[in-house]
């Protein structure tokens, strides 16, 4: 009888350091350093400097554990200057770069003592992680974003329209906005001054 009392009683010592020890495993989890977002800022106009500069300390130090993408927002901008289409990548937001890491000491030293990095978006000994759904956005606007025209036009210049309605006709330029990429002309149509608005693709500088 004293040795089934003992074995129950192993037993239920063995079922209790079991208990623990899966009530303590989510807590190891939550402990464990998670791969997040962190937004570097930079000196402007070094943005793509730093992400190679980083992504070379990342290689040499061996961290691509710890810090695994490295990104500058950008979208393609087309300019029509002269008759002729130039496309340029622009920065969605200049001064930052976005990198993908698992913060410790080792990998904060590694990106904040990149040539060009200034400092972390937070405070200076604790760096803040972006919202994930917040870097979604940015990502998905840098890879679908639509082209944006630049056309080197103002106020009393005179253009030919190539396409439309008015086709070529030829209009005096009276209002520019280039956030919707496009204007108002006054197009002279028997006789009178017409404003018409156009898109910058339907026109021509003359």
């Amino acid at each position: 009888m004293a040795e089934n009392e003992e074995n129950i009683l192993e037993q239920a010592e063995v079922a209790e350091e079991e208990k623990e020890t899966t009530a303590h495993e989510p807590e190891k989890k939550a402990k464990k350093a998670e791969k997040r977002w962190y937004i570097v800022h930079t000196y402007s106009g070094y943005e793509n400097k730093v992400k190679g500069n980083l992504e070379k300390r990342i290689e040499y130090m061996n961290m691509s554990d710890k810090i695994f993408r490295v990104e500058v927002p950008q979208k393609t901008v087309t300019q029509i200057k002269g008759g002729k289409k130039q496309e340029k990548d622009e920065k969605i937001f200049p001064g930052y770069v976005l990198v993908e890491m698992i913060m410790d000491e080792d990998s904060w030293y590694v990106v904040r003592h990149t040539a060009g990095v200034t400092k972390f978006v937070g405070s200076a000994k604790k760096p803040i992680p972006a919202k994930d759904s917040e870097i979604k956005k940015i990502i998905n606007r840098s890879s679908s974003q639509t082209q944006k025209i630049e056309l080197d036009v103002k106020v009393g210049d005179k253009v030919r329209i190539i396409s439309g309605p008015f086709a070529e006709f030829i209009g005096e330029i009276t209002e520019v906005y280039p956030d919707k990429a496009k204007l108002r002309a006054n197009v002279s149509i028997f006789g009178r001054e017409t404003p018409v608005e156009l898109e910058y693709k339907q026109i021509q500088k003359i």
